[in-house]
């Protein structure tokens, strides 16, 4: 039996999705904070069961019978390595015999500010004795196409990445790749270093915003101090806007460039291009 945590989010509906390519859907778990928000995943027969990294109790319910677990992290930043503790502990208190971690690109190098409760993350599961295997991600090519409307309406993309390049891939890319390491033999111990097969800067990203729209779209390049000044101006909160910006200007210094192409690898078919992405967003 495979438990995905956060199986309510945007990653773990798609790595649900997924699973029910290859595993019957009674040997799937949805571990949840609102089950009745998964009254969907259950009509397919999914089991849905309560689980809230902040109650214990329910992480040992959920993790009940469990071969494996697939631990997606929280978005709970700044509580998110505590949280995650909480479901190894879990996790070994009832005998999982995998658990599989979805973190960050070259987490144990990144300079970027996330990738601190991600090495927390790790250095836990090293030590909780459970074998694991971990799939670092990169960036979704979805995240930059969160503010699409603002941009065409105003012609700009706001950043502070300069040409920085980014190996970014479709959430789905990720989610089918977690997919097949928690289904196949002798995944114990690997650690997946996931990004797209290409990479592109945000000045190119504009540019395929425009080619695809017809609306003249550009990348407006700031400084760290800047663009955290212009994210708090939009109304994000102090600290999301620190960690976008933060994550930027590593960004910048190549922290989400690479071209091992591990993913396209582990999938066994190229990534989903940027064209494409755009092209989805565009139409939604």
């Amino acid at each position: 039996m495979i438990v995905v945590t956060g199986a309510n989010g945007q990653l773990g509906r798609l790595v649900i999705k997924a699973l029910l390519k290859t595993q019957s859907a009674g040997g799937i778990v949805a571990a949840v904070r609102s089950p009745e928000k998964a009254a969907d995943l259950a009509a397919l027969g999914v089991q849905v069961r309560r689980a809230d990294y902040n109650e214990p109790a329910t992480l040992d319910a959920a993790f009940k019978g469990a071969d494996k677990v697939l631990l997606i992290s929280s978005s709970e930043i700044g509580r998110r390595a505590v949280q995650h503790r909480a479901a190894i502990d879990a996790a070994k208190r009832n005998g999982v015999r995998l658990i599989g971690y979805t973190g960050v690109l070259r987490a144990d190098t990144s300079p970027l500010g996330l990738a601190d409760e991600h090495r927390e993350t790790e250095e836990a599961l090293r030590a909780s004795g459970v074998p694991f295997v971990l799939l670092r991600n990169g960036w979704y090519t979805e995240n930059y196409l969160r503010s699409l409307a603002a941009a065409l309406e105003h012609g700009a993309i706001l950043g502070g990445a300069g040409d920085g390049k980014i190996s970014s891939a479709a959430r789905a890319d990720y989610a089918e790749a977690a997919a097949l390491a928690m289904t196949r033999d002798a995944q114990a111990g690997r650690v997946y270093e996931l990004a797209g097969d290409s990479a592109y800067t945000l000045t190119e990203l504009a540019a395929e915003i425009t080619r695809q729209s017809g609306k003249k779209v550009e990348y407006q390049n700031l400084s760290e101090a800047d663009y955290k000044a212009a994210l708090v101006g939009i109304g994000l909160p102090e600290v999301m806007a620190a960690l976008l910006s933060d994550s930027d200007a590593a960004t910048s210094k190549g922290a989400l460039f690479d071209d091992g192409r591990q993913l396209s690898q582990l999938l066994g078919r190229p990534t989903t291009p940027l064209a494409t992405v755009v092209a989805e967003a565009l139409a939604a």
